[in-house]
């Protein structure tokens, strides 16, 4: 198969030039012709091209669309593809250059100034009419997406570069420029092929030996890979064991480079490089997870897969999945039976349905879906047994009413204790777990314990240290030292992000040591964590340190980038350099609220308060919904002391948050100041359940009821103690 190389140069636009692939591509196909044809049937193979009659799955031939406030008209001139969109007073044509991704959703690429590619807020569902698909389909079905918000197709989240690029092409570099605001991004191959995943090639095209270790997996036969060693059940084993040579699963970093939610560290990506030299991952913390681990937002796959039995266990990628196909190697319960005893398993005394229903087939029960993107169905990889009763308790989800949707979890969960008893208790570290992710905190004894059981997974441990900053206020450097030299990547690079929690001289002791980690995510995180503390002049921290900043600039191109980066100029004492990095966050993302709040408050550090003025109204007037933008003009107003105005503030950061509890407390606070205290009593009474009896609110109410000699509201906030 041809590859299609791709020569961009930033002058205002695109220019295409299609050349014959790279000399190592194309030994690649002649030598290993049955892998090429199983690839060219993936989804890597069809990641992104050329907007061209082969690659183009939509309606062009004029069907339209409408979508709340947007209307389309999909259309051909000549041998391209046009988009006529409204939204607004005037139609704009947009010509689509790329396609990207092919099933169940294709989107399309539009491209705009400063080298900018931006997915069009509608896609081709490609799924068969029989299944919903053939249509045209907007992106976020139930919203109106504005020309104001966030998610915009012309807003840095929907913008190609930066948000998606990197998985979708080979050898991608973003090149971002923060001085302009563009990129210049180019690619090796425009699809994911074979560098990808086996990196650079030349050697091995030349010695016919595997380039390196991360690929060494991928490029051993079937026959040569059983050699090394194969899972063995025995005849009276319910589960298989790996029998042979410890099994060396590295190459999996390459797998989740792109399946998993992470920040990047360094521009694109290098597949012989560790993972943790190239991203931070994110760890299992709500809302990103249910509290039981599995899947809820848009995470992918490694947060579920790392904290399973499977993994544990030694199971890889390819033990299910083909490696250049990408499908799994069966439709059926074969696959599972490749490890689990069919006369254990495959029995309806097991699966409690009948033998040929949906019911029966393994993945259905511990491997459920999650529908991303309205029709996008994505199968949990935390293998995990269901547990109805917990769903009751944690408000978890459970296979067994997702199929049954007329059921409840307790009638789940009564038929589950007729067929194999009571079910068991969590071990207690399990549930200190969940009560962790649901109310995130616990008694700091009861946090310390869950994080040292072994038995826990070691991401749900390294979560449960990231969330320590919710259950404590301090630690020393005795509670982190077996941390500290933990043989677990996740544990140290957790340890690593959470070091405000340790007094500047005791940081100083323990951190220096994770300035020399292996992996460049523990030496950022150590190093933020360092700042100002003496080490200016060390080597390893300065090394550390423009690493850090080097991070954060890849990723400027969106508001959280550059409120990154202006948070360790801000710790370096670079005020000039702060304020530019968040006035660049606001010129290029003006409805991401953090940078507005921040730089109101460089302003006012600096005693500039007409500046913070300005900066707080600016920010409003693009974010009018933003409850922490309305929450900082009312703190700006009692700093003036403008008192009465700043009512209406809180209760504006109320009203668009009203579950935060900071903001109701000042909000109570703030009526006192101004002696409407009879009224904070009144209220806060109406809404104190609402935030589960806060502490912190019962004992304002009980403050303020004494002062007013409230007796009757008095009682009413003790009985809720």
């Amino acid at each position: 198969m041809k590859f299609l190389s791709l020569l961009i140069l930033l002058t205002g636009f695109f220019y295409i030039i299609d050349v014959s692939a790279s000399t190592a591509e194309q030994n690649c196909v002649s030598c290993h012709q049955q892998a090429v044809s199983a690839w060219g049937k993936s989804d890597h193979a069809k990641a992104m091209a050329v907007a061209d009659k082969e690659s183009v799955l939509g309606d062009f031939s004029g069907a339209q669309v409408s979508h709340y406030s947007q209307h389309a008209t999909f259309f051909k001139k000549d041998a391209s593809y046009w988009i006529t969109l409204i939204e607004g007073a005037k139609p704009q044509n947009y010509q689509v250059k790329y396609t990207f991704g092919h099933y169940p959703l294709q989107q399309y690429l539009i491209e705009q100034e400063g080298g900018k590619l931006q997915v069009f807020p509608f896609a081709w569902d490609a799924r068969t009419k029989q299944e919903g698909g053939q249509r045209w389909y907007p992106n976020y079905p139930a919203e109106d997406i504005q020309a104001n918000d966030r998610l915009h197709w012309q807003q840095p989240l929907q913008n190609w570069n930066g948000m998606c690029a990197d998985c979708h092409s080979d050898g991608l570099k973003r090149n971002y420029t923060v001085a302009d605001d563009s990129f210049a991004t180019n690619w090796d191959n425009i699809n994911v092929g074979c560098q990808s995943c086996h990196g650079d090639m030349q050697n091995h095209t030349k010695s016919k030996q595997v380039s390196n270790k991360s690929s060494a997996q991928l490029s051993l036969s079937k026959q040569e890979q059983e050699q090394i060693g194969h899972w063995l059940r025995g005849t009276d084993d319910k589960v298989a064991h790996w029998q042979g040579a410890p099994r060396d699963n590295e190459f999996m970093e390459t797998c989740f480079a792109c399946h998993s939610l992470r920040t990047p560290l360094t521009d694109g990506i290098k597949p012989d490089t560790a993972f943790l030299n190239q991203f931070s991952p994110s760890f299992l913390s709500p809302p990103l997870y249910h509290a039981d681990g599995q899947i809820k937002e848009e995470v992918y796959v490694y947060g579920s897969f790392l904290q399973s039995k499977m993994f544990a266990a030694g199971v890889n990628c390819l033990d299910c999945h083909d490696p250049h196909s990408m499908k799994i190697k069966t439709q059926n319960n074969g696959l599972c039976l490749q490890c689990h005893s069919p006369q254990e398993y495959q029995q309806e005394q097991h699966m409690r349905h009948p033998m040929e229903s949906t019911g029966a087939q393994c993945v259905n029960c511990h491997m459920p879906e999650t529908t991303y993107m309205g029709v996008d169905d994505r199968r949990d990889h935390s293998f995990k047994i269901p547990r109805p009763d917990l769903s009751l308790t944690y408000g978890t989800p459970n296979a067994c009413t997702q199929c049954h949707e007329d059921k409840s979890a307790q009638w789940a969960a009564q038929n589950l204790q007729q067929w194999h008893g009571k079910a068991k208790s969590l071990p207690q570290s399990e549930q200190a777990y969940m009560d962790l992710m649901q109310q995130g905190y616990l008694p700091i004894q009861t946090h310390l314990a869950l994080i040292s059981d072994t038995k826990v997974s070691v991401l749900k441990r390294a979560t449960a240290i990231s969330m320590l900053p919710n259950s404590t206020q301090q630690l020393n450097n005795a509670d982190i030292q077996t941390w500290l030299s933990s043989e677990h990547d996740l544990i140290r690079l957790a340890l690593a992000r959470i070091g405000q929690l340790l007094p500047p001289a005791e940081r100083l002791k323990g951190y220096q040591e994770l300035l020399t980690d292996k992996y460049l995510a523990v030496r950022i995180a150590a190093a933020n964590n360092l700042i100002n503390l003496g080490l200016d002049n060390k080597p390893v921290f300065e090394q550390a340190l423009q690493a850090l900043l080097s991070s954060n600039q890849v990723t400027q191109w969106r508001g959280e980038g550059n409120l990154n980066q202006s948070q360790v100029y801000t710790q370096l004492g670079q005020t000039q350099q702060a304020i530019d990095a968040l006035l660049h966050g606001i010129k290029v993302e003006p409805y991401f609220d953090a940078n507005y709040i921040n730089l109101a408050e460089t302003y006012r550090s600096l005693g500039q308060t007409a500046k913070v003025e300005q900066t707080l109204q600016q920010g409003l007037q693009a974010n009018p919904k933003s409850a922490f933008l309305h929450y900082s003009q009312g703190m700006h107003l009692i700093r003036q002391q403008q008192k009465e105005q700043s009512i209406t503030s809180f209760k504006q950061a109320i009203k668009w948050e009203p579950n935060n509890i900071q903001f109701a407390y000042v909000y109570f606070i703030a009526l006192d100041s101004i002696g409407q205290t009879k009224r904070a009593v009144s209220e806060l009474k109406m809404v104190i359940k609402q935030y589960n009896n806060a502490p912190q609110l019962l004992e304002l109410g009980l403050s303020f009821s004494q002062k007013t000699a409230d007796q009757k509201s008095f009682r009413f906030f003790q009985s809720l103690r």
